[in-house]
């Protein structure tokens, strides 16, 4: 039997022990996933503690991370493995404390805080430290230590207080990391970018298996171990496969250069999955088994906070952040909720199944929640980070055009009541970040996307791979058929990168930065296009 059908096998069992009605509640998903990876049921957290001057290898070999600021808070992020790519990272099931410090200059000469954090098994021994009563608007230096070891230093900040009057922000947006398509050159050039946090859109990893060369990395100074070539699919298989991302070193850098705000996309846990609807199929309880490790491993190994903690195969990933009066970024989840993708998924004519007022994108709770917020916004750009395109994209100028099932077009209705709600709370800013596409697009919204001359009402930024696609090219071989089919995208390129944009009381301008190649390691980065949308009349003009 190979090791994925062992996988499969664990997960048939748990499922089947639990039963599919036990298992549908969080209880029994928590319950069935602690059986199918020998967790220790709740409250049985490991007693035995591992001092950390017994730690004989250095354990911050996945380094720091920081995110999702708030005006006196910072969350701080670090996972002890000496050894990364074992299961358990090198470490024995037992707890480890871990010392924490912040300071307002990287030689910690000028300390601002200091504690310590519970490293445990069960969580891998990831840290999430939560530190409040601190400065708004302020840059702050933090480190770990364990034993003798001492991390990188990371570097973070706070966002501005909620009534702030702030001019400026400057942020990057990021997705799709796929190891196996290349090196993430990109990142070691975002790190050296001046910008106050970073989205990361989704796709932070992919569970397609990896070769012993690192598949188009092509590496003849190192082999991957075996562990990696196969799908992931047990919590084990996810948790090795973010320490494989994790040790990339330009990540890494990214990282502690600045805060993060992540939210996922589909590959974190399986290709195109709609809510517990999986790509094949599987039976449902198997499948929400799967998501349930693929959530798991997503909070250890992210800097998130404590409302963003997974219970069995549930996680509420949306959630509202503010950057002072300037900017509100509401920060969407288009999988875990929607409807399974119309018409068998794919490039489909649209049609009523496609075009159906129930189907949803986001789930109700959380378009309500979206509506409500943009209702009591009071800041002057309102940002949406989400996963999937939300404007039209038609594949030809033909009256025989498809789009995509997978995005806002396979979900029109969604996306109808989404911009009826922009309007009716009076947002006048408003700006889609999206990643998923693999090249980067600037689209005008419109009101109506069966009529070019209708209004603009909001920005499409959609950023980039930073690996995901190989090296890609500056103009695709489709680039002449989507620009004619489609005269709200402004801006079309196939490379590698990511994206900026400075908002600002006038206007907000995004620089697409792209890299040459990612099929061979030090690319340079250049900017492709800089492109402006003026405060109070939405529309994207070149800078």
């Amino acid at each position: 039997m190979t090791t994925a059908q062992i996988h499969s096998a664990e997960l048939r069992a748990a499922a089947r022990h639990f039963g599919r009605r036990r298992f549908l509640s969080a209880t029994g998903a928590a319950a069935a996933l602690a059986f199918a990876v020998n967790l220790p049921a709740a409250g049985a957290a490991s007693a035995a503690e591992l001092h950390g001057r017994r730690i004989t290898e250095d354990p911050f070999t996945l380094g720091v991370a920081s995110g999702d600021p708030l005006p006196g808070s910072v969350l701080l992020w670090t996972r002890l493995a000496p050894r990364p790519f074992e299961v358990g990272g090198g470490l024995p099931r037992e707890k480890v404390t871990v010392d924490w410090e912040l300071a307002h200059d990287d030689r910690f000469t000028q300390n601002v805080r200091k504690g310590q954090a519970t490293a445990h098994p069960e969580y891998n021994h990831s840290v999430h430290v939560e530190i409040t009563l601190l400065d708004p608007d302020r840059v702050y230096f933090y480190r770990f230590r364990a034993g003798d070891w001492i991390s990188p230093v990371g570097r973070t900040r706070t966002a501005p207080a909620a009534d702030a009057q702030n001019s400026a922000l400057t942020f990057a947006a990021v997705a799709c990391q796929a190891y196996h398509d290349g090196y993430f050159t990109a990142y070691s050039h975002l790190a050296e970018e001046d910008v106050d946090v970073v989205f990361h859109l989704g796709d932070y990893l992919y569970e397609y298996a990896v070769d012993a060369a690192g598949g188009a990395r092509a590496y003849t100074d190192r082999l991957l171990p075996a562990v990696f070539n196969r799908e992931t699919v047990t919590l084990e298989d996810y948790r090795l496969r973010y320490a494989l991302y994790k040790s990339d070193p330009d990540l890494m850098a990214a990282h502690a250069a600045h805060p993060f705000v992540v939210t996922w996309d589909d590959h974190e846990t399986e290709n195109n999955y709609a809510g517990a609807t999986p790509e094949n199929n599987v039976p449902p309880e198997e499948f929400l088994l799967r998501r349930a490790a693929a959530y798991r491993a997503y909070w250890e190994n992210q800097p998130l906070r404590t409302p963003q903690h997974p219970v069995g195969p549930d996680m509420r990933l949306y959630r509202r952040l503010h950057f002072g009066r300037l900017a509100q970024f509401d920060i969407l989840d288009t999988r875990q909720y929607r409807s399974d993708q119309a018409y068998g998924d794919g490039w489909r004519v649209p049609g009523p199944e496609s075009e159906d007022p129930s189907r949803t994108i986001t789930g109700a709770t959380q378009e309500r929640w979206l509506l409500d917020g943009w209702q009591q916004s009071d800041a002057l750009w309102n940002v949406v980070p989400q996963q999937v395109l939300f404007s039209e994209r038609r594949s030809n100028p033909t009256a025989s055009y498809t789009v995509s099932m997978d995005a806002w077009d396979g979900y029109t209705a969604s996306r109808r009541r989404v911009l009826d709600g922009a309007a009716a709370a009076g947002i006048e800013n408003l700006m889609v970040l999206t990643g998923d596409v693999h090249v980067s697009y600037g689209l005008d919204i419109k009101a109506d996307f069966r009529d070019p001359a209708s209004r603009t009402v909001g920005t499409e930024i959609a950023a980039t791979s930073i690996a995901s696609g190989e090296d890609g090219a500056e103009r695709p071989g489709n680039y002449d058929s989507l620009m004619a089919a489609n005269p709200h995208l402004k801006f079309y390129d196939g490379r590698r990168g990511y994206v900026t944009v400075a908002l600002g009381e006038d206007s907000a301008r995004a620089d697409f930065r792209t890299v040459s190649a990612v099929t061979t390691p030090g690319a340079p980065v250049t900017t492709a296009a800089s492109y402006v949308t003026e405060a109070g009349a939405p529309g994207l003009t070149p800078a």
